[in-house]
């Protein structure tokens, strides 16, 4: 009798662990943030025009970042890198937009040197600047909720999150981009929006 309750108290258990497994890789995202974003079009690395209409229907992880920032923005830059290899090798279709905090040194050039020391392949992903501190400091706000500043003496500061779009334009979630970057988390519900 005591061996067939283990049983049974075993068989509970694995139930409870697959029907947690199950609901955690449903298609669904947990506590999606649903953040609305305004259009945009500003000019890429390669001195193009590149904004929302050109991620329309697309999904796309977005962070904030300048070249001549000697703190955060280059640990960030290689991990976004590392994600871009990883959607790759899932065959994830995913773009990649960084917007430049610093605007006024960022011109296309510096942007396309700067990328190219993290990654050959910039086919999707564009590096943004054309606008001003000021433009970019409201469009972080607005449509991020993260901070941009720039004192009067010292570096622009900003946040340092990577932030996940959906096909709608609609921030769905927010994770660390500097440290303990949870690629596996993102590639996850990036599987989940494109599915």
């Amino acid at each position: 009798m005591k061996r067939y309750q283990k049983i049974i108290g075993l068989m509970v258990v694995f139930c409870l662990f697959v029907l947690a497994g199950c609901s955690e890789s449903g298609s669904k995202l947990r506590k999606p943030l649903n953040w609305d974003l305004e259009t945009f079009q500003f000019t890429n690395q390669d001195g193009k025009q590149f904004g929302t209409k050109d991620l329309k229907g697309k999904v796309w992880v977005a962070d904030f970042m300048f070249t001549n920032c000697q703190t955060v923005c280059p640990p960030m830059t290689a991990n976004m890198a590392k994600l871009q290899k990883m959607a790759k090798e899932e065959k994830l279709d995913v773009q990649f937009v960084s917007f430049s905090v610093d605007p006024d040194l960022d011109k296309p050039e510096n942007l396309k040197a700067f990328i190219q020391k993290f990654t050959e392949d910039t086919s999707n992903w564009n590096l943004l600047t054309g606008y001003s501190l000021e433009d970019i400091t409201k469009f972080s706000k607005d449509n991020f909720q993260s901070l941009v500043d720039k004192p009067e003496n010292g570096q622009v500061m900003h946040g340092t999150s990577f932030y996940l779009i959906d096909q709608n334009g609609k921030v769905i979630k927010k994770y660390s981009g500097i440290s303990n970057t949870p690629y596996e988390d993102i590639i996850r519900d990036m599987k989940r929006l494109v599915g």
